[in-house]
């Protein structure tokens, strides 16, 4: 058994092929079961986002583990192997205390990950797929995110998508005071991408969500209106801005709907942010004059600019990890050895107890006890030293003073001058 993670991120693979491996938050649970169940894997945890899809577990076949996640989603090995990455042990133990300080992400430093990390350790609670190995590595990877953040400026003046989509706004359009916002979803990014543009004060600000209560919070909160998605293809004409980040496994606006929309407007310009994966937006619709659409890949990119800035923090943060990363592994490799160390506990045991057994009788005989303690002191000697003794006169020449070095090492055995 091992730990082993596997996955592939917005580095390894296009917004095309992330798609279609996103576990949604409500399957996950089956689709953790499933894994322990039907796998050889013992332990299994899940962080599925926009930008990633990852899978960690303990595992005696990875490569098991890797065929069950193109299973799940039916689809052929070879339409994701060319994307995955594969991180046994060590890789894996850094990997995740990278991607949890933000190091990682499309964004550099931020903070949403780490709650996703977060959310995903509490759903394999709840499935049942967390064990001993995977609570420790995710407890220490929290540990560590907390220390980057803290101790460097990793997170200092990041420029989160939201930002970014601002920004782009606000070089289309003169004023966002004059235009009109849709958010379609009711999630954490739709509410942070609202709180962005809530600031420059838009003409107007609409939620549309599958539950109309939730899309009414929002509203309260930011002194808009809210809608149902069934109210969607009647309201997108009215609205310049569409920002849309939801959980539907469908497009919820496509081409002939925004095509409706911008013959509604007399082809005035749309801006669309789809921050969906998979998308809420017809990858089609970027072909449409006067349409312009930025996926969540795209602001990615933007976000980024700048990144070199805080190159001397990104340096702190390997150090801190780097470090990190040789203790989880000291305690990984001492974990390793608890077998080893219990099966010599138990052997030094029998022979403390077969030597006080037979001293024991000895006394109740009426033998001397000077005698008794004398000769339990040297049978148990003999007994704790007969297998280092044995293995060393019956090494060959070629392990035998690398064998001596050990026992000396060992038992602290100071070596003639």
């Amino acid at each position: 058994m091992q730990l082993f993670a596997f996955g592939i991120n917005h580095q390894t693979a296009p917004l095309s092929v992330r798609e279609q491996v996103v576990f949604h938050a409500e399957k996950l649970v089956v689709a953790l079961r499933e894994l322990v169940d039907r796998r050889p894997v013992q332990e299994a945890a899940i962080i599925s986002t926009c930008n990633r899809t990852e899978v960690y577990c303990h595992t005696a076949d990875p490569h098991a583990a890797v065929d069950w996640m193109a299973d799940y989603h039916r689809l052929r090995p070879h339409q994701i192997e060319p994307y995955i990455y594969r991180l046994p042990q060590e890789k894996a133990v850094k990997h995740a205390f990278r991607v949890a300080s933000g190091l990682d992400s499309m964004v550099l430093g931020e903070p949403q990950i780490l709650g996703q990390f977060k959310q995903a350790v509490r759903t394999a609670q709840a499935a049942g797929t967390l064990g001993l190995l995977l609570h420790k590595l995710f407890q220490r990877t929290f540990a560590v995110a907390k220390s980057v953040r803290s101790e460097t400026e990793i997170g200092a003046a990041t420029v989160s998508m939201a930002s970014a989509a601002v920004g782009l706004a606000q070089r289309i359009y003169p004023s966002i005071s004059e235009q009109s916002v849709l958010f379609i979803g009711a999630g954490e990014m739709i509410e942070l991408t609202a709180t962005h543009f809530a600031a420059q004060h838009p003409r107007r600000l609409s939620f549309a969500n599958r539950t109309l209560e939730r899309a009414q919070g929002l509203a309260d909160r930011f002194l808009g209106r809210a809608l149902t998605l069934n109210d969607v293809p009647a309201q997108l004409a009215s609205h310049d801005i569409i920002v849309s980040s939801t959980a539907s496994t469908l497009p919820i606006v496509g081409k002939g709907l925004v095509e409706s929309a911008l013959r509604a407007r007399k082809h005035r310009p749309i801006l669309m942010f789809d921050l969906a994966v998979p998308r809420d937006v017809e990858a089609e619709v970027a072909t449409l004059d006067d349409v312009f659409l930025y996926t969540v890949d795209d602001l990615g990119a933007i976000a980024r600019e700048g990144m070199g800035a805080r190159s001397n923090a990104v340096a702190q943060a390997e150090v801190i990890i780097e470090n990190q990363v040789n203790d989880f592994m000291n305690w990984l490799g001492n974990r390793e050895l608890v077998p080893t160390i219990r099966a010599l506990r138990d052997s030094a045991e029998r022979a403390r107890r077969h030597e006080l057994e037979r001293a024991l009788r000895r006394l109740a005989k009426g033998d001397d006890p000077e005698a008794v303690m004398e000769q339990l002191s040297h049978g148990l000697a003999a007994k704790l030293l007969h297998a280092p003794t044995h293995a060393l006169s019956h090494a060959r020449d070629e392990e035998r003073e690398q064998l001596a070095q050990l026992l000396t090492r060992l038992y602290q055995i100071p070596r003639p001058e």
